[in-house]
């Protein structure tokens, strides 16, 4: 073999090497690998719930804010309490919301216990969720009418504060109902642990108000 045909060769196989360290190099560019799927931040049963609650709550500030405030000054704390306490959990379940990039409110409420919501996710529901009470008009369990929260808005003193137990002691029962039911659909998670902290607490302050209603001879609406 001749000098000259040896350095061709030479070339020629420096130039295949080198053609294939940039085939390698540009591989990803020409054909792109699909990235791995990534898991929702929340299922669609967890953000209907998240939405659901957190507009439940917004009621329970407006009935906190018009109770009457010359009424007793211990159903005022009380209403001063749930107000604050229920803002901060807004503020967490609209969080979430945001995180999840999820609009704040739900088109038809209570569609996160159908199973299809629930299936849709990592988040898989019981064959049958557990049943909540009737609400009238299409409304989450335990919702006022605007009729009741004007009613509550013109209250004073004891009337006020009647009204007030028996409104907020059934806003109560529902979120407690509506809490219970995200508990048992759920298999784990922060969502679940801040549902059954609501049902909790919510069924604590029921209690609470059960008396005080009691107290002043009122009866709790059906």
């Amino acid at each position: 073999m001749t000098r000259s045909a040896l350095v061709r060769g030479v070339a020629f196989g420096s130039l295949a090497v080198l053609l294939l360290v940039i085939g390698a190099a540009l591989r990803p560019l020409v054909a792109p690998v699909d990235p791995p799927a990534v898991e929702p931040v929340l299922s669609a049963t967890e953000t209907g719930f998240v939405q659901d609650m957190a507009a439940h709550h917004q009621q329970a500030m407006q009935m906190a804010q018009r109770l009457d405030p010359g009424a007793d000054p211990g159903i005022v704390r009380m209403a001063r309490q749930i107000h604050d306490t229920q803002s901060v959990e807004i503020g967490m379940l609209l969080g979430w919301l945001r995180l999840a990039d999820a609009p704040p409110t739900i088109r038809q409420p209570m569609s996160w216990m159908t199973a299809d919501a629930a299936g849709a996710h990592h988040h898989q529901a019981p064959s049958t969720a557990p049943d909540l009470p009737n609400a009238p008009g299409g409304l989450m369990p335990g919702m006022a009418t605007m009729a009741e929260l004007d009613a509550l808005t013109a209250a004073r003193g004891r009337d006020a504060e009647v009204l007030f137990l028996q409104l907020m002691y059934r806003h109560h029962l529902g979120g407690v109902a509506m809490a219970q039911t995200a508990d048992a659909m759920l298999t784990g998670g922060p969502v679940k642990r801040a549902a059954r902290d609501m049902a909790a607490t919510q069924r604590q302050e029921a209690g609470l108000m059960s008396v005080l209603l009691a107290q002043r001879g009122g009866q709790p609406l059906p």
